[in-house]
């Protein structure tokens, strides 16, 4: 039976975080209790109720959570949001400097004319200035209100700049699932063009060479029927409305995303969710990766026993 001292393991702490490299096999609680000799058992405890232990950036609750050798396990000193799923927001990872979260579609990003209350943005702050009025959330980027997923925001204007520096770098990876209309005939493909903007804010593209912004987004399908196309979406670039407009220009525009030439809804929302988001950490340089489930509104579409996503 192995240990579960791990008296071996690297301990480093940085700021308002500590690090712990798993060496072995152990329970996470077991592994807490070896590692942090001057806590107690019901600190650990509240640690982990709320939200302030990730196992690889992702966080864990669970005390029997069972760790592998080469695992890295953070603890967050400063207590953390845990989001209301409730409201359409869901806590995915956070820490001092980050936070990620998962939205549900008819949400928008941040305030509009129209709309100034019941967004991300607004639920986030408010949520902030509970534990500290000073608490402050900054926007990294948008996801449009009829889709879903992955967002990430920032706690600090540093933190902001130092995560956009790195979106227009193109060392932010993102992937999107879609669902668009019509049979896709390659599997595999790239869209390259120079995005423009008129004057009613629709985004369009031109094939000319530096006639705007150069916009780059590669696809693959993950299913197809007659009617449908289940495809990965990977932008190069970071364009406004860049992956919609470049289905548009494929022919097979997202359905339900009738600004960008959908004529179909199947699913009462634009059928884009953000699934996956790479980067790294703007404060420690660790690397980071998160990904949620494709929504089952898209999977009906396409019944399949066998499926592997």
């Amino acid at each position: 039976m192995h240990s579960t001292k791990n008296e071996s393991s690297p301990k480093t702490r940085k700021g308002k975080q500590t690090f712990l490299s798993v060496v072995e096999p152990a329970g996470l609680m077991a592994f807490l209790l070896a590692q942090l000799p001057d806590k107690s058992r019901n600190t650990i405890k509240s640690l982990l109720a709320h939200h302030q232990v990730s196992v690889d950036y992702k966080i864990i609750t669970q005390f029997n959570h069972p760790l592998k050798a080469g695992q890295e396990v953070i603890i967050t000193w400063t207590k953390v949001q845990q989001g209301n799923p409730n409201k359409g927001v869901r806590v995915v990872f956070e820490d001092p400097y980050i936070l990620v979260i998962e939205k549900q579609p008819g949400l928008l990003s941040i305030a509009t004319d129209k709309e100034k209350q019941r967004t991300v943005y607004r639920i986030l702050s408010d949520q902030a200035k509970e534990s500290d009025p000073r608490n402050r959330i900054f926007v990294v980027q948008r996801l449009d209100r009829d889709a879903s997923g992955l967002m990430i925001f920032a706690k600090s204007k540093d933190v902001q700049q130092l995560l956009q520096d790195s979106s227009q770098k193109g060392l932010v990876k993102r992937k999107y699932i879609v669902v668009v209309e019509g049979s896709v005939d390659q599997d595999q493909g790239v869209v390259t063009s120079w995005l423009k903007e008129n004057t009613a804010r629709i985004v369009y593209s031109s094939n000319i060479p530096n006639d705007g912004q150069k916009a780059v987004t590669r696809y693959r399908v993950l299913k197809r029927k007659k009617n449908y196309t289940l495809m990965e979406i990977e932008p190069e670039t970071e364009r406004k409305n860049q992956v919609r407009v470049h289905l548009k220009d494929l022919e097979h525009p997202i359905a339900g995303d009738k600004k960008y030439g959908s004529i179909q809804n199947p699913m009462n929302r634009m059928a884009l969710h953000a699934r996956f988001l790479e980067l790294r950490h703007p404060v420690n340089g660790n690397k980071l990766q998160f990904e949620t489930a494709i929504p089952n509104q898209f999977l009906y579409l396409f019944p399949d026993k066998n499926r592997k996503y």
